[in-house]
């Protein structure tokens, strides 16, 4: 009992030694914390390490703890990265927790799956959502010059009909699909579908442009494929974030056309030089302008009587605006999480409307999206993930579009009539407009064609998917399986609304009163609009995709693998054939294996096992097999001395084989099997004793051939990797080759004895590729309040026929016309030496066969030198009609609250055509070209007259061998529209495509707003262009009479709460 006591009084002494100790060393430590945008956070968890004790953060983030001088504090809260710091007593703390990285940031996307960065050996380009983020509604926009390996385009400035072309490392084929293979969020879809994404749902957007990267689509990825992973919710309290914009634009360049007194004076030229003293009957059939009209015109007297009516301005604004607005909320607990999104935009073309019309007749083109990503961790190591979507297009315009409109402006006359009368006289009490027209009413008015009626469309897309992801670390580390099922369903419906124009014509005019009659030309003009059903489309994908995963790493080896199986079906609901009828159906394996050792080693194997209903049995599956090797030698023991300069440097190769099935239109099926026209009218038979009866007959339109296959693609690929000065100065280069076989084209040496009534084709075409990209970025900070960044890319790849199905040029002597060796999408024609210089140039030249021609008309180089120029003096001219290099490069930087970017971009190695026939002043179009542009084929459409040409053009008085335009001419000049170096232009380009001035809100300003930031700022798009081309934006190409690129000012506010 007595040494109990003495044991418990030896241990309360020591106990109050101990806490007097305490007290002596204890100090209080207070401070705030919060969060990257500076607000408070309430509740944070603070513990002393190796401890039980701890505080947490009250409403306004602040603490108090009472800690010693050894201690270190760990700050933790729910979705922030954990931080420790070690105590300094009397120290007031402001500590910011930042939120958990997101695991784009540290790995990449490859096919079906997530890398580490650092293990990655194929060749993918990745780009930042933000660089993404210009004024336009239309994503593939922006994609120009902003990745090495993606080549894109873009044609025209139509809302709605102004997607970019692109190609990931340029045209390597001849054959049917070009384009890359599109994945959002795993799912198969069209370059419209990503037209209309929403960049600010976007987590990350990469290119796949190799073997092993794109192997595992197997007969999806010959072309490349582009991957768009959309935004998660992170753990965390709700974040709000808008964005508002308005912006106004016009085109970058519009076409030049010569005034109304020109054209009167060039007509008349026209058809005197080439009047023909032996046939003067056919000069009759010319359109002249008589003296006293010319000088009325340029008096200006009564403009309904002598109009000179200026196109463009009658049918276009010089401008217009835009519209966007979007928002979005995400968080979420460790348990759920969300992302939900909506945005809208209302995009406005630059048509005018008609002022007595009840209805527009301008684009109007309104998109809505909505998004919910949703994460559900049902247990520690079973998740769910719900992704749902949609997008709503209405759209309302002009019964044939935009582009129509701008090329009809070239096919009118601009002296012939107005583009109406005013109501006045008899007519003052008129409801209907008073169109401008002559000879019956059977000239075109572009004016009456835009506002006699309107189309109406709508297009709706919803996608719905599923995934449960399922971790077996309980029976092996590393071990996942998941299942993803997808639906997406589409439809589109559209009305045609219109009326027939009452078209007048002005009759006698009293000059002394100013005054003329009005002559009706059509009785069958209507007020009322009729109604068309136009078409109805309804198509519904599914989709299934079940893998099983494995991830371990074991000391210094790493190891992974992969085994996927994906099932596709697509039913349309209103097909019009039995064959399109039926559901479309492919399904696959796909499997990947990966190892590295001590970071420094990489080998990947990857493979395709895919099926493909195209084809017969024999032929239904193909087998995509691909490897590569990595070797990061900066991670070696003895670059150790180098890392301060040279931080990382990582070399790479790759070779596999891909595959292409869709080596025919969506309608052509089944190529294993004969198409047989039961109702050929063209094989019929007349029957009866006047053979007044007539039955259709049978005829093959394709003949069956069980050994139609795959394109197939062998792809390598040799990069390098290097960081400089910490990664301040990062560089990717890749040098690559492909060839191509089994290119399906038709057969040439099909002799016509056989009696076969349709082509034969099979899988004969070969063609090869080969390029390099380069993509590099430097950052440093230079102070505290200011910093500077820059980027630049570049991309060069040629592709070329290896193997082509013709005749032996070589064998005939003319190894010119051969397309072996030659680019893809070659431009081929004439070589035009100059123009004509008189006739006794012309008889001692060799004959052309083309049409008539004389001085001032083009002259052609005789090839095969056997004195007369035909088809078989063709060559191959210029360059592809895709670019085969693209760039761009930029520069951003800020000081203190304001942020500047600018961001160039430009093609070059690109030719295109003009095309004369479309551009010939004075003539008319062919019923084909007309019926092209949705006119009437019977209708008179009279082209207008470019400056360039009024300004330049061979005549008498200007006997320039090398003038612009050739003799003039009121009618066709075949001799003068071949195609050849004479309409051959140089479309590179150097483009000013973005600047942004920008300015954000203090921190300190916004938080008394209750807003977690604010920046407010002005953007120009397509600013400037330089380029040896004038006549139209040089990226247009052979559209430059379509409608305009446009130039766009835009202003926006983007907040965060």
């Amino acid at each position: 009992m007595y040494k109990l006591l003495k044991i418990t009084f030896i241990l309360t002494a020591l106990v109050c030694c101990l806490q007097g100790m305490y007290a002596q060393n204890a100090r209080t430590v207070t401070g705030r914390v919060i969060d990257e945008d500076n607000e408070a956070l309430p509740g944070v968890s603070i513990v002393v390490k190796h401890s039980t004790r701890g505080v947490t953060t009250d409403l306004d983030g602040t603490f108090s703890i009472s800690v010693s001088p050894d201690d270190v504090l760990i700050f933790s809260y729910l979705g922030m990265e954990t931080q420790e710091i070690k105590a300094n007593a009397g120290k007031e703390y402001v500590v910011q927790l930042k939120a958990k990285a997101n695991e784009f940031d540290e790995v990449t996307v490859v096919a079906f799956a997530r890398q580490k960065k650092e293990s990655v050996i194929s060749a993918i380009t990745t780009i930042s959502p933000k660089d993404l983020k210009i004024p336009t509604s239309n994503l593939t926009n922006a994609l120009a010059g902003r990745m090495a390996g993606l080549i894109a385009f873009q044609q025209s400035g139509e809302p709605g009909n102004d997607n970019a072309q692109f190609f990931i490392r340029g045209v390597t084929t001849f054959g049917y699909k070009k384009d890359p293979l599109i994945l959002i969020d795993n799912i198969e879809l069209t370059s419209t579908d990503l037209a209309r994404m929403n960049v600010d749902d976007i987590a990350q957007f990469s290119i796949m442009k190799d073997a092993t990267a794109t192997a595992l689509y197997g007969a999806r990825g010959a072309n490349g494929v582009i991957i768009v992973t959309t935004k998660q919710g992170q753990a965390g309290k709700p974040k709000i974030s808008a964005r508002i914009e308005h912006s106004m634009s016009r085109p970058t360049r519009m076409v030049g056309l010569a005034d109304p007194i020109t054209y009167m004076m060039m007509n008349n030229e026209a058809v005197d030089t080439r009047r023909n003293p032996l046939n003067p009957s056919q000069d009759a059939n010319y359109v002249t302008y008589s003296q006293d009209k010319i000088n009325n015109t340029i008096a200006g007297t009564n403009p309904y009587v002598y109009p000179a009516v200026n196109w463009y301005d009658e049918l276009f604004n010089p401008s217009t605006s835009t519209e966007r607005a979007n928002v979005s909320l995400s968080g979420g607990s460790e348990k759920v999480r969300y992302y939900i999104a909506a945005s809208w935009t209302k995009d406005n073309g630059v048509l005018k409307n008609e002022r007595l019309n009840n209805y527009n007749t301008n684009i109007n083109l309104q998109r809505y999206s909505v998004r919910s990503n949703t994460n559900i961790d049902l247990t520690k190591t079973t998740e769910v993930a719900i992704r749902i979507s949609g997008s709503f297009d209405d759209y309302v315009g002009p019964l044939n579009g935009g582009d129509q409109l701008f090329n009809k402006v070239m096919r009118t006359s601009p002296v012939l009539y107005p583009k109406s009368y005013p109501a006045v006289g008899e007519y003052a009490k008129s409801t209907h407009v008073l169109f401008g027209n002559t000879a019956a009413g059977n000239y075109l008015n572009p004016y009456a064609d835009m506002v006699k009626g309107y189309k109406e469309s709508n297009n709706t897309n919803v996608s719905a998917q599923a995934e449960l992801k399922q971790k077996f670390d309980f029976f092996t580390k590393g071990l996942e399986a998941r299942v993803m099922i997808n639906t997406t369903r589409s439809a589109y419906n559209d009305v045609l609304r219109y009326n027939i124009p009452f078209h007048y014509q002005a009759g006698s005019y009293d000059k002394a009163t100013d005054t003329y009659t009005l002559i009706p030309l059509n009785t069958d003009g209507e007020e009322f609009l009729r109604y068309y059903p136009g078409s109805k489309d309804m198509n519904t994908t599914n989709y299934v995709e079940a893998a099983v995963s494995y991830n371990r790493t074991f000391d210094k080896h790493a190891v992974s693998g992969m085994l996927v199986y994906m099932r596709q079906e697509r039913k349309v609901a209103n097909a019009g054939t039995l064959q399109l009828s039926l559901p479309r159906r492919n399904q696959g394996v796909s499997g990947r294996f990966t190892y590295a050792f001590d970071s420094k080693y990489f080998t990947e194997l990857n493979f395709g096992y895919n099926g493909s209903e195209r084809f017969s049995s024999g032929e239904r599956y193909g087998f995509f097999p691909s490897a590569g090797l990595g070797y990061i030698i900066s991670n070696e023991d003895f670059w150790e001395p180098l890392i301060p300069t040279i931080n990382k440097l990582k070399f790479k190769m790759t070779y596999g084989l891909v595959g292409n099935d869709a080596i025919g239109s969506s309608d052509d099926r089944f190529y294993y099997l004969s198409e047989v026209n039961m109702d050929d009218s063209g094989r019929g038979q007349s029957f009866g004793s006047e053979y007044g009866n007539y039955k259709n007959g049978i005829s093959n339109t394709r003949y069956p051939n069980p050994y139609i296959t795959w394109e197939k693609s062998q792809k390598s690929n040799f990069g390098i990797e290097l960081g400089m000065f910490n990664s301040a100065l990062d560089v990717q280069a890749d040098v690559f080759y492909e060839y191509r076989t089994d290119i399906y084209q038709g057969r040439a040496y099909i002799p016509s004895s056989m009696g076969l009534s349709a082509g034969v084709s099979a899988n004969i075409g070969e063609a090869s590729s080969r390029g390099i990209d380069i993509s590099g970025s430097y950052s440093f900070i230079s102070g505290k309040n200011y910093w500077v960044k820059s980027m630049a890319n570049f991309t060069y790849a040629v592709g070329k026929y290896e193997v082509y199905e013709e005749p032996d040029y070589a064998g005939f002597g003319e190894p010119w016309r051969s397309r072996v060796g030659q680019p893809i999408n070659y431009n081929y024609g004439y070589i035009a030496e100059r123009l004509f210089i008189d006739e006794n140039d012309i008889s001692n030249a060799p004959v052309q066969t083309f049409g008539v021609y004389q001085a001032g008309d083009i002259k052609y180089k005789d090839i095969n030198k056997d004195g007369k120029i035909t088809s078989e003096d063709q060559v191959f001219l210029g360059y592809p009609n895709q670019p085969e290099i693209t760039y761009g490069f930029g520069v951003s930087g800020g000081f203190k609250n304001f942020d500047i970017s600018l961001f160039f971009q430009g093609n070059a190695r690109v030719t295109f055509f003009l095309q004369p026939n479309k551009i010939a002043p004075f003539v008319d179009l062919s019923k084909q070209e007309k019926s092209d542009m949705g006119m009437d084929e019977n209708k008179t459409a009279v082209n207008n007259l470019l400056s360039v040409i009024a300004e330049d053009h061979w005549s008498e008085n200007n006997r320039d061998l090398y003038a612009f335009w050739p003799r003039l001419s009121p009618t066709i000049i075949h001799n003068n529209t071949q195609p050849s170096t004479w309409w051959m232009h140089d479309g590179s380009f150097i483009r000013l495509k973005t600047v942004e001035l920008g300015y954000s809100l203090p921190e300190k300003v916004a938080k008394r707003f209750n807003l977690s930031s604010l920046r407010l700022y002005v953007t120009g798009n397509n600013l400037l262009t330089f380029s040896k081309f004038k006549l139209w934006d040089p990226e247009m190409g052979t559209n430059g009479l379509g409608y305009p690129i446009q130039q766009v000012y835009n202003v926006g506010l983007n907040i965060n709460f």
